[in-house]
């Protein structure tokens, strides 16, 4: 590609400015040198041939005028606007709507021109419109440009060699139509995502891609699954596809990630939408992340599944239904620390259906039992023993029934004699007498 064949200036241009700063009374200095000007002019053609012809706006144009007339920090300003512009393009032709589905939020033409700078050079790296090689030159011309150039007061003037560097770090990066290389096909990713339900070798696939590539998209694109997951119109096989993925990377999620996650779960409570809201639970359950909600909603999760639990268990086929739900409770009670209010009604499940009824107890589900009260925490176990002289379902069955008792007696054998509180040693001597 060739560059544009600009005509000579010294014997005309320069000479002109010597009378201009001397009718106006300012030292010829507040200008670059003339050999300055003729350095930059020679040089400008070979980054102007890096742009693509339909790229050349106006603001080139400008950018050239200031520069024959030694004014190096308009120049500055003028190819910045343009590659801003091309930035802002890039983002056009990605698709509003698929960066507003993706981010998650409202993204439309007004929002992009609102847009400062900096902003926009992140959601570029984020959609892979530019490298992070693109992004770390950018972000430093970012720089010269607030402080050495004509768009505010500036801290000194740059010479021919950084305004060549500055020009040819915006056409390289972004007054170009290379393609990024590294880094993940969004709009393909979203597609296969909400298409038929992954196969291994897709998974296998889009996890290798999404590892390959680098910080500020993968960031974004988890943030993305997490959307998908809780939005009501996703269809379920999306919804599999998007938790299996982040399952499968949730030991890798950086903590900008999780904060981000965080953000969005709790911008779904902030706004009442209880299906999103409800959906994002479930995400975190799914993710082993309970830890990361608050006391209240780790209470609501546990207190759910108790009673999902405790209904299945007093359903007439509890014994071949009990697994799962077991299961389940084992899954979510080591994610972090029991809420205290959650306490009873988690230790009350566990008994209640580790002892069974009277006609016995599901087979399949006693391990998940059993591992859960070899867990008891102290005040857990003090809950426990102090459970037959309440008026429980569970006290009421260890009166009636024999093989209740006596597997009540078999659930105390199960805790660690140098875990039991002071308080509650009486019972637990009477149990194990």
């Amino acid at each position: 590609m060739s560059g544009p064949n600009l005509p000579a200036i010294t014997s005309s241009t320069l000479p002109a400015l010597i009378e201009i700063t001397e009718a106006l009374g300012v030292p010829r200095t507040v200008l670059a040198s003339d050999e300055e000007i003729q350095y930059a002019w020679r040089d400008i053609p070979r980054e102007l041939s890096r742009i693509p012809p339909e790229l050349r706006s106006e603001l080139l144009a400008r950018m050239c005028v200031a520069v024959a007339t030694g004014l190096f920090d308009g120049a500055i300003n003028y190819a910045w606007n343009a590659s801003i512009v091309q930035l802002r393009n890039r983002v056009r032709s990605f698709g509003l709507n698929v960066v507003s589905q993706i981010l998650g939020k409202p993204f439309d033409e007004t929002i992009l021109s609102e847009l400062k700078d900096a902003e926009l050079l992140s959601l570029s790296l984020q959609l892979n419109l530019i490298s992070e090689e693109g992004f770390f030159f950018l972000d430093q011309c970012r720089d010269v440009r607030n402080n050495f150039s004509a768009a505010h007061p500036n801290m000194g003037l740059v010479d021919d060699r950084e305004l060549i560097t500055f020009l040819s770090r915006c056409a390289k990066y972004a007054l170009s139509t290379t393609v990024n290389p590294r880094g993940v096909d969004i709009n393909a990713f979203i597609a296969a995502v909400k298409g038929g339900r992954f196969t291994q070798a897709q998974l296998d696939t889009w996890l290798e891609r999404l590892d390959s590539t680098h910080d500020a998209q993968r960031e974004l694109l988890f943030g993305t699954l997490h959307g998908i997951y809780c939005d009501p119109g996703s269809s379920e096989e999306s919804r599999i596809n998007a938790l299996l993925i982040c399952q499968s990377s949730s030991k890798d999620f950086s903590p900008k990630t999780i904060s981000d996650l965080i953000d969005r779960h709790y911008e779904y409570q902030a706004k009442g939408d209880t299906p999103r809201h409800t959906a994002s639970q479930q995400y975190f359950e799914n993710l082993g992340f309970l830890s990361l909600l608050n006391e209240t909603e780790r209470h609501a999760v546990l207190s759910a599944a108790c009673k999902k639990m405790m209904s299945v268990h007093m359903a007439y086929d509890n014994f071949y239904n009990e697994p799962p739900f077991a299961q389940r409770l084992l899954e979510l009670a080591p994610q972090s620390e029991m809420p205290e209010s959650a306490k009873p009604e988690f230790v009350l499940t566990v008994l209640s259906c580790y002892i069974g009824n009277r006609y016995g107890v599901s087979r399949a589900a006693v391990p998940y039992y059993e591992r859960m009260i070899r867990s008891f925490t102290p005040r857990e176990i003090a809950i426990f023993l102090k459970l037959p002289g309440n008026r429980t379902i569970l006290s009421q069955r260890i009166s009636s029934y024999q093989k209740c008792n006596s597997r009540f007696r078999l659930a105390v054998q199960l805790l660690d004699p140098q875990s039991i509180p002071n308080v509650v040693k009486a019972e637990y001597k009477k149990w194990t007498s």
